[in-house]
């Protein structure tokens, strides 16, 4: 099974970039990984949040499949340990599903139409970060749940 990470926006800060770089290498070594970015909106400046919203979400929604099983990276989602996260990345990956696709949105969050189109929303922690900076700690997460279910060295209990 694929893993995606779909996101709005390229990522500007170069020491994120770098290290979403470096994971997603470390990540390929264990699995098929893709990082899909999506372009920000144009002249949002003026443009309400609810628009923005649903705006995202249309484009997000596109590149989503029905046979996909969709995380959504949400600050109200279920928070996990790295073990139970490892636990549950092994029970998606043996669905039969062709990918899992991980969404970061925009800064304002999801539209209710992605919302309702995700198998599960996942938190990060209770704090706010960057949505930028969600990139770097969840492709970290992920490299760490591969260690785990591999039983390689990297993480410590």
């Amino acid at each position: 099974m694929k893993i995606i990470l779909l996101q709005i926006g390229k990522t500007s800060d170069k020491f994120v970039r770098d290290g979403v770089e470096e994971y997603s290498g470390r990540i390929r070594k264990y699995s098929g990984f893709e990082i899909i970015t999506l372009p920000d909106l144009k002249n949002t400046k003026n443009m309400p949040v609810a628009e923005q919203k649903l705006k995202e979400g249309k484009k997000l929604s596109k590149m989503l499949s029905t046979e996909d099983y969709v995380i959504l990276l949400d600050e109200k989602g279920k928070e996990l340990s790295t073990i139970e996260f490892s636990e549950l990345l092994k029970k998606i990956l043996m669905l039969a599903r062709k990918r899992v696709v991980f969404v970061v949105g925009g800064p304002y969050g999801f539209s209710s139409e992605v919302y309702n189109r995700s198998d599960l929303k996942l938190s990060l922690s209770r704090m706010t970060f960057s949505h930028q900076l969600v990139r770097l700690l969840f492709t970290e997460q992920l490299y760490r749940v591969f260690s785990v279910i591999k039983g390689d060295p990297y993480h410590h209990e």
